[in-house]
């Protein structure tokens, strides 16, 4: 079943979502597996045998067997801004890239390159160790130096890792435990939220950026009796707005508690000379915990803590993610230490110009035919809320061009799933006036567009 788009600009959004569900009612004749599952009803079962993979397994080989399975389709290079992507058919795509969040540019930098391949000569391949045994290299001291120094920050000490992921999840679960509480803003990364669950502390939420409510949750827990650890995110990645850090910082400390700050999305492209959103607002060097990423706008992979010297050590010993992995690998480690280099001269604030005029221009330009919810950074979502429409969505956006990041439950509530644009410093104007025809397409087609669009 196709939708002719013309026709379909002169109908109501009921009306469009009426068609888009009849879409889907087609593919279910054809396929009953194709849309009667969704991520969720396959995440638990009962039964011995593990019933919920074979039922996932299902669901996959009816959507394969159409043609629409989008996800983990090989890049034929580099996370640019137009790829060629491998399908399961055989079939290759090239796509404009707005669904890698390697933001500046630099995963791909000559320089950043050439410092990688030199590190690698000297360390070799991995670093052949746990940190906390032998796996610490000379470059990771250099690495831990250079952060402080980016981030003005000497007196600090920093914990490396090696995934962003394990970052909240190492340092939480060590900081706090048993009979301890950890207060979590809503909106907050799954790693954070896992990292509460292994610590086993009570675990409680404030509504999204609500400083008000935040104030209630600490009010009850009666901070001075007891641990408490307040966490939120510098830019969150589901909406792409700013955390109330200055407002949570005073606040949380006021009531005795300590604040972890996770700026995954916000380092080296927000703030002053990109020191995130905590320089941003003021508060950076009263922030307890501060959490990196460096698979975003560093463009690498890994992540680290900066904290006091006495936690950031604890934290490297009790840290049980980290004492039981390997360590960040050297080749990683030595390209870090050029984008800091890169990132903190001119080469760094004209990127910064540029991601933050491509990433307005994008949302004024989607304004009037979709919702963008609050984004006011280089992560643009576009609203499309039912999750069954994730499969054939991302399907039709990949093969009609466009590579985006969907995100769905339980990444976001059920039903306000989302495509989400991250939008880097080497977007041309014509790419992005490109994405955004092609998500307008997409939003008539589907019937996510705003009414009278």
């Amino acid at each position: 079943m196709s939708f002719d788009p013309a026709t379909l600009g002169s109908l109501s959004l009921e009306e469009k979502r009426r068609l888009a569900r009849e879409l889907l009612d087609s593919r279910r004749e054809e396929h009953p597996a194709y849309t009667d599952l969704t991520y969720d009803m396959a995440m638990h079962s009962t039964s011995a045998e593990h019933a919920e993979s074979r039922r996932f397994g299902e669901w996959l080989k009816a959507i394969s067997e159409d043609d629409a399975y989008s996800f983990e389709a090989p890049r034929l290079g580099g996370q640019r801004t137009e790829v060629d992507i491998l399908r399961e058919s055989g079939e290759v795509l090239h796509v404009l890239n707005f669904g890698s969040y390697n933001y500046l540019g630099y995963s791909h930098h000559p320089e950043v390159i050439a410092a990688a391949k030199e590190a690698l000569d000297r360390y070799g391949l991995g670093a052949g160790s746990s940190p906390i045994l032998s796996g610490t290299l000379k470059i990771h001291r250099e690495l831990e130096g250079r952060i402080l120094e980016f981030l003005g920050l000497e007196g600090r000490a920093v914990s490396l890792f090696s995934s962003g992921y394990a970052v909240n999840t190492g340092t939480i679960s060590s900081f706090v435990k048993q009979g301890h509480c950890v207060v979590l803003d809503r909106s907050v990364h799954m790693s954070i939220q896992e990292g509460a669950q292994l610590s086993k502390a009570r675990t409680f939420y404030f509504r999204h950026n609500d400083v008000g409510n935040l104030e209630q949750v600490l009010r009850r827990l009666a901070p001075e009796n007891t641990r408490v650890l307040v966490c939120t995110e510098g830019v969150f990645s589901a909406d792409g707005d700013r955390g109330r850090l200055a407002e949570i910082v005073e606040l949380s400390h006021r009531y005795g508690a300590q604040v972890l700050v996770d700026e995954a999305h916000s380092i080296l492209v927000a703030g002053p000379g990109g020191r995130g959103v905590g320089e941003e607002q003021g508060v950076l060097r009263d922030i307890d915990l501060l959490v990196l990423t460096f698979s975003k706008a560093f463009g690498g992979v890994g992540g680290a803590l900066v904290a006091r010297e006495e936690m950031a050590r604890y934290v490297n010993w009790y840290a049980r993610c980290r004492m039981f992995s390997c360590a960040l690998d050297p080749a990683v480690a030595g390209g870090l230490i050029k984008v800091l280099e890169l990132a903190a001269g001119s080469d760094g604030g004209e990127r910064r110009e540029r991601v933050r005029a491509n990433a307005a221009r994008l949302r004024s330009l989607l304004a009037d035919s979709v919702s963008t919810g609050v984004s006011e950074s280089w992560i643009v979502p576009v609203m499309y809320g039912l999750g069954r429409l994730t499969f054939p969505l991302n399907d039709f956006l990949q093969k009609t061009g466009l590579e985006t990041n969907i995100m769905q439950f339980p990444a976001v509530p059920k039903d306000e799933s989302r495509i989400r644009l991250f939008v880097t410093a080497e977007h041309t104007d014509a790419q992005i006036d490109r994405a955004v025809s092609l998500i307008r397409q997409a939003a008539q087609r589907f019937g996510f567009a705003k009414e009278g669009t």
